[in-house]
């Protein structure tokens, strides 16, 4: 699971990193969220394709979604490309998806969030709608904002899916581990963007939007890239996470 894609400085990262980790760590299956590829606020179809072709079997996204306002009509012809289950039904594209042998759900939190249906009842029922015709690898890309809720929905699901991986915050945690029945827990993959800079964004345009509270326009810092991501190895008859550790890189000067 490769951290939240932050404009053009974290798409040459994943097109210069992904494709040789996937054959230095033997990776199977890959998802990266790139729901802030396109300029650091949402996706477009060729961004999305731009991933797909550096590696990533699925592309997940969350709250930005929609920031391409082209994107509403590009994504029904994106079958590799997913927006959180939980939105409003009435919105285009999917929110899980089977492609190789492994179930792939995106959902969106809701402490801190925009208003969203209830997460933990979305992803029961998908499990219990499609039942035994699931895969026994199962993933969720956990695009929340407070670690209660996503570490919360770690243990509601513990021994039902593979792994909750946590996204949205662009800060990689600390706590990565398999919970008692299975699952493997991380509550933030981290990003893969600019090292120096606020969650991806130039850190002067950031404080000095907290000094004065004026709006201002993003933009994408530059420098080093740090790039965030987690590697889970599951055991594909059971379903079960026998490990799950980070996997960081840094591009550029140290």
């Amino acid at each position: 699971m490769v951290g939240d894609v932050v404009g053009r400085p974290g798409r040459d990262a994943v097109g210069e990193l992904l494709p040789a980790l996937r054959r230095e760590l033997a990776v199977d299956f890959a998802v990266v969220n790139g729901e802030n590829a396109a300029g650091g606020f949402g996706l477009t179809a060729d961004i999305a394709q731009e991933l797909r072709d550096a590696g990533a079997d699925v592309v997940t996204t969350g709250n930005h979604v929609w920031d391409q306002r082209r994107f509403i009509g590009e994504i029904e012809s994106l079958g590799f490309v997913l927006r959180p289950l939980n939105m409003p039904p009435e919105q285009p594209g999917r929110g899980w998806i089977v492609t190789g042998g492994v179930l792939v759900v995106n959902a969106i939190g809701r402490v801190f969030m925009a208003p969203a249906d209830d997460p933990f009842r979305a992803v029961d029922r998908l499990l219990e709608e499609q039942g035994a015709a699931l895969p026994r690898v199962r993933l969720l890309d956990w695009h929340a904002e407070a670690t209660s809720e996503k570490i919360a929905m770690g243990w509601h699901l513990d021994g039902r899916v593979s792994a909750v991986l946590g996204t949205h915050t662009h800060v990689p945690t600390a706590d990565a581990r398999v919970l008692p029945q299975g699952t493997a827990l991380v509550a933030d993959t981290g990003m893969v963007g600019p090292r120096d800079s606020v969650l991806g964004i130039d850190p002067s345009i950031i404080v000095g939007k907290f000094r004065d509270q004026l709006p201002r326009r993003f933009e994408v810092a530059s420098g080093p890239v740090v790039f965030n991501s987690v590697l889970i190895d599951v055991d594909e008859r059971t379903g079960r996470a026998r490990s799950i550790e980070r996997v960081d890189r840094l591009l550029g000067p140290a």
